[in-house]
């Protein structure tokens, strides 16, 4: 079963943006480009079974194609721990929760090469024999494996296997990408849409470990605490778009070929909406103006009619 439903106006008014952003310079963007929107009628943050109700509607630009992440595949490996908790596969700890806010909070890829450890249960290191490679390997299909069982259409395909790096993998890890790099993670927007849609509703996992995930997206937009931190995965992404009062949950992936974000919106007089942008290319990683453009157009798109006594001149 989908999870939004269909809707041929929003599907319209993602063509036309992207027409329009190419027009403004930017060739070739429409193959660069995914976009999954979903809008909802009311609030889902923590609706749990009621999610139903509040089910939302939207639509995609290329949003099964699958590109490589960048950080956003942190996303994935915050669910997975919760999920590796919920099982008693993994031991909570301070350790494992500095970790895991570092990973999502600063994208820390040193947050995340450990958190990479525990779930797979390897490490990295020298180059393997080859018979201690394929158990290895087989290890580090553990995330692939529990998104496979979850059944979801969106998920057929993601690889969220590798840890996330600075100047990029060696020794076994190396080797594990293979010669053209063809095992890089891989993620769609729809299929990123969806987890973190789950999220936010708290549907996947146990409600408390909903609220722990939701608490280490939320982000501020307040002006002081972003200049305050150069990377803090709001200015040049989405949520420079929105206004300083709405309310964010997001995880952004930012490197020389990529340009993504992924996030749920809540503000007042607007729709509360999620929205995941991957854009690829050298040309779209430096392009400040693209994430935010997108963003603060679909927001406007989201605004809903004043009340009834907000209607006609004043009395």
């Amino acid at each position: 079963m989908a999870f939004y439903s269909p809707d041929p106006a929003m599907a319209q008014i993602l063509a036309d943006l992207v027409r329009a952003l190419e027009l403004e310079g930017r060739n070739g963007l429409a193959q660069q480009l995914s976009i999954t929107w979903l809008r909802y009628p009311l609030s889902v943050l923590g609706v749990g079974g009621d999610a139903q109700t509040t089910a939302g509607r939207g639509a995609s630009w290329g949003g099964d194609r699958q590109r490589y992440p960048a950080s956003v595949v942190k996303l994935v490996y915050l669910i997975a721990a919760e999920a590796w908790l919920q099982q008693g596969l993994i031991e909570e700890g301070p350790e494992l929760r500095r970790a895991l806010r570092l990973m999502i909070g600063d994208s820390s890829n040193d947050a995340t090469g450990l958190i990479v450890d525990l779930l797979s249960g390897t490490t990295s290191g020298p180059a393997l024999p080859a018979e201690l490679m394929a158990g290895w390997i087989e290890q580090r299909q553990l995330v692939n494996g529990w998104l496979a069982a979850l059944g979801w259409p969106e998920l057929q395909g993601v690889n969220a296997c590798q840890k996330t790096w600075g100047d990029g993998p060696f020794g076994r890890e190396r080797e594990f990408y293979g010669p053209e790099l063809e095992n890089r993670n891989r993620l769609s927007t729809e299929a990123t849409a969806r987890l973190l849609q789950a999220v936010i509703m708290g549907t996947l996992l146990s409600p408390p470990a909903c609220l722990r995930m939701q608490a280490v997206l939320a982000r501020s937009l307040d002006p002081d605490q972003r200049a305050a931190d150069p990377e803090n995965q709001v200015d040049g992404f989405l949520a420079e778009g929105l206004p300083v009062e709405a309310r964010l949950w997001s995880k952004a992936g930012w490197m020389s070929q990529a340009r993504h974000d992924a996030a749920y919106i809540e503000a007042e007089g607007h729709d509360p909406m999620v929205l995941v942008v991957f854009s690829e290319g050298e040309r779209c990683a430096g392009d400040t103006r693209l994430l935010p453009e997108i963003a603060r157009h679909l927001f406007d798109a989201c605004r809903t009619a004043p009340a009834p006594s907000q209607v006609g001149p004043p009395r």
